[in-house]
């Protein structure tokens, strides 16, 4: 079951329903565990794997390569930059504000005109419930797209 709260927008004047997280982030000792008991590679060795994931995704990315992992999506560098007006003032090192990793879900299906495609980790029939104000207050949760998480230092 996934969570969601009402949050109204001031600007629009409107309640939207918001996705929200509850509790701590899964850590990866815990989907090393899961992974090991639907496979045959031992917890370790996939907490290992995993391990060494973000250093190999970055050293990809940084020659320029997007990293498609199937069944999973893809991930690939993306710039926060302040603009200049005057090309002569161009300066990367200046205007760079921020280096970001965009992460675009993998799609099933919808090859054909006329298909529906769907997000591989966004499967149908979720069934979503309102947290109530009391947890949402207790549990501390993050909403939005990026699950409350707090902004990528890549």
């Amino acid at each position: 079951m996934a969570f969601y709260k009402k949050q109204f927008n001031e600007r629009h004047n409107v309640y939207y329903p918001v996705a929200v997280t509850v509790g701590k982030p899964v850590e990866t000792k815990e989907v090393a565990e899961r992974l090991s008991q639907i496979s045959t590679v031992s917890k370790s060795d996939v907490a290992a794997v995993l391990g060494d994931l973000p250093a190999v995704l970055a050293d990809l990315m940084k020659q320029g390569k997007s990293v498609r992992l199937e069944g999973l999506g893809t991930f690939r560098y993306t710039l926060d930059t302040e603009g200049v007006e005057n090309e002569a003032d161009f300066d990367l090192q200046k205007q760079l504000k921020a280096v970001r990793v965009q992460f675009t879900p993998a799609k099933e299906g919808g090859t054909t005109k006329g298909s529906t495609a769907t997000r591989s980790l966004v499967p149908t029939g979720i069934e979503w419930i309102e947290l109530s104000p009391s947890a949402a207050a207790t549990e501390d949760p993050g909403t939005g797209e990026d699950g409350g998480q707090e902004e990528s230092p890549l």
